[in-house]
C-alpha cells in the first residue's frame, strides 16, 4: 500500500476525541504540534482565524500570504502547509464530517456554503473591520462551551458553529444557496462528487455521463456554462491535482505515483504532467520540498 503524504485525524491531535471535535486557540496548538507546518492532509474539515501573525499558507498549491482577520476553510482531503513569520494566534476548529449527522437533516449542509466546496479560491476570506467584534465575541463564546462540557454543550457548538458559517456566507450574496439548486448545478455537483470517487478508474466525460444518465454533449456544455472548462479538463484536473499531492511526500517514488494513479508507466505519467504543469514531476517535487 502506497505511503501517501501524511494525514492526520482528530484522535491524533488531541489526547482525547469528544464528538468529533477539537477547538483550541491557534497559539497554543501551532506550538503543540509544530510538526503541521510541513505538508500534510486533514480527515476532517478545518477552519482557521487568524487575530495575529504574517508568513505564509498553502492550500492544494496555492500561496495565500497570512494576515489578521482572515479565514480559512478547508475540506478533508486538502493538502496545505504553512510557514509563519512571528507570533501567530487566532482560533481554529477541527470537525469531522460525521459532525452534523446527527443534528441535521441534511448532513451535507456545510457543503451548501461556496467556502466549503474545495475551491481555493473561495476559502480564504478575508473579514471586513465592521465585523471582526462580532466574529471575535462568537469565537470567544465557541471556545467557553467547548472548554466548559456542559450539559447539551456538544449541541451548543453545532449551532454556535453554524452561526458562523451563515454569518461568513452572507458576506457573499453567492456565499450560501438561497434556494434549490437547478438541475444542472446538482448534475455538476454530481459529476464532481463521481469525479473524486473514480478518477483513477475513469478517465472521459462519456463514462461520468453514462453513470448520470446523460449524453456526454450535455455533460460539456453544463461544464462550459458553470465552469467555464469542458468536462475532460474537469477530470484532468482533479487527476493532476493527486498526483501533486503524491509528490508532496518523498519517500514516494515517480513509478509509485503513476501506477497509484492508473497510467501505464511513468513514461506516460511524466509527458502528461509536463504537458499541463510545464515542468517535470520531478522538478515539481523539487520546487516544493525546497520552499
Amino acid at each position: 500500500m502506497l505511503q501517501r503524504t501524511p494525514v492526520f485525524d482528530i484522535c491524533t491531535l488531541s489526547d482525547f476525541k469528544e464528538d468529533d471535535i477539537l477547538i483550541s486557540r491557534f497559539a497554543p496548538y501551532l506550538s503543540h504540534h509544530k510538526n503541521l507546518s510541513a505538508a500534510h492532509r486533514h480527515t476532517f474539515y478545518h477552519l482557521v482565524l487568524f487575530t495575529d501573525g504574517g508568513g505564509s499558507h498553502a492550500i492544494d498549491f496555492e500561496d495565500f500570504t497570512v494576515q489578521p482577520w482572515q479565514l480559512y476553510f478547508m475540506i478533508p482531503g486538502q493538502v496545505h502547509s504553512w510557514s509563519f513569520e512571528g507570533f501567530t494566534d487566532g482560533y481554529i476548529i477541527n470537525f469531522s464530517i460525521s459532525f452534523f449527522q446527527s443534528f441535521l437533516l441534511n448532513a451535507l449542509y456545510p457543503e451548501s456554503f461556496t467556502f466549503f466546496r474545495g475551491d481555493v479560491k473561495q476559502s480564504v476570506i478575508d473579514l471586513p473591520a465592521a465585523l471582526h467584534p462580532e466574529i471575535k465575541n462568537l469565537f470567544e463564546e465557541i471556545i467557553g462551551e467547548y472548554e466548559q462540557k456542559s450539559k447539551l454543550g456538544t449541541d451548543m457548538l453545532r449551532v454556535l458553529i453554524l452561526r458562523l458559517f451563515i454569518m461568513v456566507g452572507r458576506l457573499n450574496e453567492a456565499g450560501i444557496n438561497k434556494g434549490p439548486a437547478s438541475y444542472n448545478q446538482t448534475l455538476l455537483a454530481n459529476f464532481q462528487k463521481l469525479i473524486g470517487e473514480h478518477y483513477t478508474r475513469l478517465k472521459l466525460p462519456k463514462d461520468y455521463a453514462d453513470l448520470l444518465y446523460i449524453t456526454p454533449n450535455h455533460l460539456n456544455a453544463i461544464c462550459k456554462d458553470l465552469l467555464g472548462i469542458p468536462a475532460g479538463e474537469v477530470i484532468r484536473n482533479r487527476t493532476i491535482l493527486e498526483a501533486k499531492r503524491l509528490l508532496t511526500n518523498p519517500k514516494l517514488t515517480i513509478t509509485e505515483i503513476a501506477y497509484s494513479l492508473n497510467f501505464n508507466d511513468n513514461s506516460y505519467f511524466t509527458k502528461f504532467f509536463k504537458k499541463f504543469e510545464g515542468k517535470t514531476p520531478e522538478e515539481f517535487r523539487k520546487n516544493i520540498l525546497n520552499q
